[in-house]
């Protein structure tokens, strides 16, 4: 059976279900955080210590500015409402990606890294304007500055994912098959499970399920 420590999360298909259910991608939006809860309680329950999630790439600014700032004002009352909660369960925040939000929202992000800095139970990485391309290149630039030797060990201290293990798992929800610039170095042994449900129709279940055949498959990592 293989250890599971690490389950990475791209989201996707909030937009279509609020479309398809509610005529309002918004209330995917929305309906999307509930399975967001969902995922997290079955997490802890499948004792699995990381948790990635893929709310906002750094493509995702060119989506309608009604939108993102829904998407924004969601994760400030999320925060502002349920830090608390979270912090009580002895689960950890940590953001990835880079902080360049309204001064409100930078400072919940900060205050909620803060405050569950040293829970234990979970650790979840929320992956907010966060692009893999641009980590990379990142890690590049400041290895060539402090004119460090590089290595894997080297380049991987730059990664805004420092100290997290690489996902054992991926799933992307919504039924499309590819990374969209989410962990690719991180990713690369990682088994991937495409799911055709939208993120708001994804389920406790369809979780299980996925983290079953997960612990059944032969891993090799490039072996026999």
């Amino acid at each position: 059976m293989n250890p599971l420590n690490h389950v990475a999360i791209i989201m996707d298909g909030n937009g279509r279900w609020g479309l398809k259910y509610k005529n309002s991608r918004n209330a995917g939006h929305k309906a999307g955080l509930n399975t967001v809860e969902k995922i997290i309680k079955e997490t802890i329950k499948q004792k699995i210590k990381y948790l990635t999630l893929y709310a906002f790439s750094t493509e995702n600014w060119k989506r309608p500015k009604k939108e993102v700032n829904y998407l924004f004002n969601l994760l400030e009352n999320f925060l502002i409402n349920r830090i608390d909660e979270l912090h009580k369960k002895n689960i950890k925040l940590r953001i990835i990606g880079i902080k360049k939000f309204s001064s409100k929202l930078n400072t919940l992000l900060n205050l909620s890294e803060k405050k569950t800095a040293k829970n234990t139970k979970l650790q979840i990485n929320l992956a907010l304007n966060y692009g893999s391309k641009f980590e990379l290149i990142n890690a590049f630039k400041h290895l060539s500055k402090n004119k460090q030797k590089i290595n894997e060990k080297n380049f991987t201290k730059y990664l805004q994912t420092k100290n997290i293990p690489d996902p054992d798992l991926l799933i992307r929800t919504g039924n499309t098959k590819r990374l969209s610039n989410f962990l690719l170095w991180q990713l690369a042994y990682s088994e991937i499970f495409f799911e055709k449900k939208l993120w708001p129709e994804f389920n406790e279940n369809d979780y299980s399920k996925i983290i079953k055949n997960y612990r059944s498959i032969k891993r090799n990592f490039g072996n026999i």
